[in-house]
């Protein structure tokens, strides 16, 4: 524990991090990296270009520094980060690296301000973060190798099924090289995939959200094809859609994430979704039409138009069920699409038709898709009266803020 004078040193802190985070992150990516470029191996080059990282990791220190006295307000967040620890191998031993650089990045960017009291203090906080890190993760990495199924670190699986769903989306079905046992996993979960590509120096870890129910023989992933390989996450889809085939073997680790699916509540639910944030919607869906029948399902799918628009014809055979709703929305329909009635909706989904199409005060509302889509949709559903309790969101990558 702390002592309070640490603790208010601590709390003094919180208004040079707010102004100054995201420098000090910056800088601490870059001596980090700098000292361990074997630590390329497993962070994400593409969040670390897009200065995604830098941001996330800035807003944990801040919320760190704000509930230093309280550590249990930020556990949510310290869960959801161990999640990503877990899934990309992070272990106890990179701590003191990342703690090492990280003052160091502190007193690069105060300067004098940062005084050895400062920085005595952030020492004795960031050991006790850590020690919290560590503890949680320990849990996680024991229960994903001693699930029936589970493993530890990266396993060899077989693209069993490639699958073209759009212009820009194709499923991989996954099954184990070496038994057929595989770990099940929570609705909403996703798995990790390591690439050795030639001609890259470090590689490359990314996440993929399991886009079919659980309880099969294979993992599902539906990809999207990001545009150009020049930016690291081009790279990877590129490789994925490009270079990978049926037969080829991929390293995955076991299912992680919290962003779930509740299957105890039989309430309402919602489930919104804009672009390839569908996958773990799709996984959602198809489980409360397996374990949970008769629960009222509302579907919002938000696309460019059926070009782009993956698994279109799944969602559709379940929306004959009688408790599941669909509603397709392109901002962009081709005539094709006007012609053969493929949409419900032109245009972006707002506040004014969730009020009138979906039962606002009593559903569950599960969310995923690009920023600026999550931001519309969560500000709809706060201005209509719906409890945060309700409102459950996915960022594909680093955590980010939806009320900026």
């Amino acid at each position: 524990m702390l002592d309070q004078k640490t603790i208010d040193i601590i709390k003094s802190t919180v208004p040079v991090l707010e102004k100054h985070g995201e420098t000090i992150t910056t800088r601490f990516y870059k001596l980090m990296f700098g000292n361990h470029p074997e630590l390329l191996n497993i962070f994400n080059h593409a969040n670390q270009k897009q200065g995604r990282q830098q941001k996330a990791l800035a807003g944990t220190v801040y919320a760190a520094a704000m509930y230093i006295d309280n550590l249990a307000a930020i556990l949510p967040v310290v869960k959801q980060i161990a999640h990503k620890h877990r899934s990309l191998g992070i272990k106890p031993e990179h701590y003191p690296i990342v703690g090492k650089h990280l003052l160091m990045a502190i007193k690069d960017v105060l300067g004098d301000a940062a005084t050895d009291e400062i920085i005595d203090a952030w020492a004795q906080a960031y050991n006790l973060i850590a020690d919290a890190f560590i503890s949680v993760e320990a849990e996680m990495y024991d229960e994903a190798a001693h699930q029936q199924g589970g493993w530890s670190g990266f396993r060899n699986f077989v693209v069993d099924r490639k699958v073209i769903e759009s212009d820009v989306i194709t499923s991989f079905y996954l099954k184990p090289e070496d038994n057929p046992e595989i770990a099940g996993f929570i609705p909403g979960q996703y798995i990790s995939i390591k690439l050795e590509i030639d001609g890259e120096k470090f590689t490359h870890i990314r996440q993929y959200s399991l886009s079919d129910a659980p309880g099969k023989d294979y993992y599902r992933i539906s990809v999207k094809k990001e545009a150009g390989t020049a930016n690291p996450d081009g790279m990877v889809s590129n490789y994925l859609h490009d270079k990978v085939s049926e037969g080829d073997i991929l390293k995955i680790s076991a299912p992680a994430g919290d962003f779930i699916l509740d299957t105890q509540k039989t309430t309402p639910v919602v489930f919104l979704s804009g672009g390839v944030g569908l996958t773990p919607m799709m996984s959602m869906l198809k489980t409360v039409v397996e374990v949970q029948p008769g629960r009222q399902v509302t579907f919002v799918h938000a696309a460019a138009n059926s070009n782009v628009h993956a698994l279109g014809d799944e969602v559709k055979e379940l929306s004959n069920l009688d408790y599941v709703k669909l509603y397709v929305f392109y901002d962009a329909p081709t005539e094709e699409d006007r012609l053969n009635n493929r949409f419900d909706v032109e245009g972006y989904v707002t506040r004014e038709w969730l009020k009138e199409n979906v039962l606002i005060e009593e559903a569950d509302f599960y969310f995923c898709g690009p920023v600026p889509f999550m931001k519309a949709i969560n500000r709809s559903l706060k201005e209509l009266g719906v409890n945060e309790s309700r409102i459950h969101f996915e960022f594909f990558g680093p955590m980010g803020n939806l009320e900026e």
